[in-house]
């Protein structure tokens, strides 16, 4: 099971002004460092949770389907399942129709259940799901979440002299791990 970002977000969940503003910066001389200190801290942030938090496109790859009927998306919330797509043996994709799908969206992670399954003949990768996930807007994101980013990105700031920008995130701020403990993922 691979999942695969095809589009990324089109904006930021925290503005450039934001961060400003919680910097306490006027100047605009660092506006692309601190630009990239909320997308590093954006993609982290997702990446522990799961969650999507602007739209944005994926494409999960499956071997085959799983034993159960459940398939678990890997990001949330799910706004479209997109495509489904099947692979032949000769590796030609077989669009799959959409209707009957049942989609727990906003489940952590999203889950879906394919009841018509076709069967891949492709031995790796055989099954491409493609959705749409993430909360839309900026305003739609938890407010926690984007505190989150905010305190992230403000200690990446802080430690700019000391690590390069490459090697973020270098490491978490105190209360960080609290402010997004609701939202990350649980294994048993």
């Amino acid at each position: 099971m691979t999942l695969i970002q095809t589009d990324p977000p089109l904006a930021e969940p925290v503005m450039l002004a934001e961060l400003k503003t919680h910097l306490r910066i006027d100047a605009g001389d660092e506006d692309e460092l601190l630009e990239s200190l909320i997308r590093v801290s954006r993609a982290h942030l997702e990446a522990v949770t799961g969650v999507a938090l602007m739209t944005q496109g994926f494409r999960l790859l499956l071997d085959d389907w799983p034993r159960g009927e459940v398939i678990q998306l890997l990001r949330t919330p799910v706004q479209t399942i997109d495509a489904i797509l099947v692979y032949d043996a000769d590796g030609v994709a077989q669009t799959m129709g959409l209707s009957g799908l049942l989609l727990d969206a906003a489940a952590r992670p999203a889950r879906l259940v394919v009841r018509q399954r076709q069967r891949p003949s492709q031995p790796i990768n055989g099954i491409e799901i493609e959705f749409t996930a993430g909360f839309g807007s900026g305003t739609e994101v938890p407010p926690e979440l984007k505190r989150a980013i905010l305190i992230h990105a403000a200690h990446l700031y802080e430690f700019r002299g000391a690590v390069t920008p490459d090697m973020q995130p270098a490491s978490i701020p105190p209360g960080y791990e609290q402010l997004i403990a609701p939202w990350l993922r649980r294994a048993l």
